[in-house]
């Protein structure tokens, strides 16, 4: 496993990331047992960036990963590099109560997440999403403290624009910035990614296997954007049918699966990025790492650059 700096001031990380969301309700289930195994099994492949979030199965998904960092051999809990997104407020029936980034909510989350992972730090803390009633600066500033203070290591962001990015990055050193960029969405290649290059931040991707560019494995729903569900015209479908089309080709060909041929390709756009996979088995994450094997060619890149969404 190589590994890749997330950006100028954070820590060096596997080149794939793992996402353990679809472990805990309401966006999958994986079995705990099973869950655990697929963290050990990353962690002894190097794959170092372990991602949650303190809404995840409000609590569930901070508890598994603690047990699994628990459990682990000596030799990788202490790889493991975590990344815990916070600010999602949740009801009893698990709705959504919008986004809370004031300074006194990131020191009563942080402290929640710390208690349930079992640690005496977060490597990696960010806002899930812009809290909207509350300045960029304050959050970043309520984290800065935290790091001062030795509960956690780095800052990140998340969903954020570049405009965001810079005024966050004005208050302290952001490592990355966690956001979806795939095959199916390139939109970060306009704006945001030139940005986070000229600060030295990093990306960690997510969704890089887009919402139904393997069939029968799509994420439920379309993706966000700003918060908000995005709905496609009939251009953006017959634009991902296209982008979809053109993967499946040019993966039959080079007799990969599809999967692998989505990572590499986003590894294969800077080694500032670090995808990060949502692999609920140990099956599933194999098949990614076998992703870490793949070299595209030019001409592979340019067919996808053809009719990928600019």
């Amino acid at each position: 496993m190589n590994n890749r700096s997330l950006g100028s001031t954070g820590p060096q990380v596997g080149a794939l990331g793992l996402g353990c969301m679809g472990m805990s309700p309401p966006y999958g289930l994986a079995g705990r047992t099973e869950s655990i195994a697929t963290i050990h099994a990353a962690l002894d492949a190097g794959v170092t960036l372990i991602d949650t979030g303190d809404f995840y199965g409000m609590g569930h998904n901070e508890m598994l990963l603690g047990e699994a960092l628990r459990t682990a051999p000596a030799g990788l809990r202490d790889k493991a590099v975590t990344s815990v997104k916070f600010g999602v407020l949740r009801d009893v029936a698990g709705g959504w109560g919008g986004y809370d980034g004031r300074p006194a909510a990131v020191r009563n989350f942080v402290a929640y997440s710390l208690q349930r992972l079992g640690v005496d730090h977060i490597d990696i803390y960010r806002l899930a999403r812009l809290d909207p009633t509350v300045p960029i600066e304050d959050t970043v500033g309520a984290i800065a403290e935290l790091v001062e203070m030795g509960h956690v290591r780095h800052i990140g962001l998340s969903e954020v624009d570049a405009d965001t990015i810079r005024r966050a990055a004005a208050v302290a050193p952001i490592c990355d910035v966690q956001i979806e960029y795939s095959l199916l969405e390139r939109g970060i290649e306009d704006a945001i990614l030139p940005t986070v290059r000229e600060l030295g931040i990093g990306v960690t991707a997510y969704r890089v296997l887009g919402n139904g560019l393997i069939p029968g494995r799509s994420a439920a729903g379309r993706p966000w954007r700003g918060g908000r569900a995005w709905a496609p015209s009939p251009a953006d479908d017959a634009q991902r049918s296209r982008v979809i089309d053109a993967a499946r080709k040019i993966a039959a060909q080079g007799g990969i699966s599809v999967a692998q041929l989505a990572i590499a390709w986003t590894l294969s756009r800077g080694q500032d990025i670090v995808p990060v996979i949502g692999a609920r088995t140990p099956e599933r994450l194999s098949e990614a790492l076998g992703a870490l094997a793949v070299t595209l060619s030019e001409s592979d890149l340019a067919a996808m650059d053809r009719v990928a969404q600019r």
